[in-house]
């Protein structure tokens, strides 16, 4: 009966005696991996910190920069002051992404249908965007319509709540003014049937004194 060699045995038997393991020796220090546990790391920094004080002076800073942006949010950017006045009509009609449908179930709207918001919520008073640091646009905007929303690109809302005894908003972000492509203020959105007119106002400036 014939027999075989295991595969393994085969290969190594073919193999050069000068490519066969041979014991080098220890040709180094060999050292254990060990690694920290990374939430006894944290626990120890969090320690440290509390210890020494930088836990509370953090908190401190962290409340100071949050008290700052509430009082004073950044100015929305690229708006300037309107040299020029101008309108234009804004269509508010959107295409909607999925079905509407009611409480049972109905369809009221269906996707890809064109719907005017102004069809059915009307726009209940003007809105004004304006400076806050521009006395002149504060005044402006005062002597609009009281029920007029007075919404700020820059300056400090509470502070003119305050000063004013108005409720003033902020453009967070200049979603707003971009959504209806307002460029200079102050500015002033109104309906006027199934549009919105948007206007940047030119204010006349004072004149230097001599």
């Amino acid at each position: 009966m014939r027999s075989f060699l295991p595969i393994g045995a085969l290969l190594l038997a073919m193999l050069p005696a000068s490519l066969q393991a041979r014991d080098y020796g220890q040709r180094g220090a060999v050292f254990p991996v060990i690694e920290r546990d990374l939430l006894e790391q944290i626990h120890t920094r969090l320690a440290q910190m509390e210890k020494s004080g930088e836990t509370a002076r953090l908190n401190e800073e962290l409340k100071r920069r949050t008290i700052a942006r509430v009082n004073r949010p950044d100015p929305v950017a690229g708006l300037i002051r309107a040299s020029a006045s101008r309108s234009w009509a804004f269509d508010p009609t959107i295409a909607l992404a999925a079905d509407i449908r009611g409480a049972k179930g109905e369809l009221i709207h269906a996707a890809g249908t064109r719907v005017n918001p102004l069809d059915s919520v009307k726009l209940r008073s003007d809105l004004l965007f304006l400076d806050g640091d521009d006395p002149a646009q504060i005044a402006w905007a005062l002597r609009q319509d009281a029920n007029a929303k007075l919404i700020l690109v820059k300056g400090a809302p509470l502070e003119l709540m305050k000063a004013r005894q108005r409720r003033f908003y902020f453009d967070q972000g200049g979603k707003l003014t971009q959504k209806f492509g307002i460029k200079a203020v102050p500015a002033r959105v109104r309906q006027n049937g199934r549009f919105l007119e948007v206007s940047e106002i030119a204010l006349p400036r004072r004149k230097a004194q001599p």
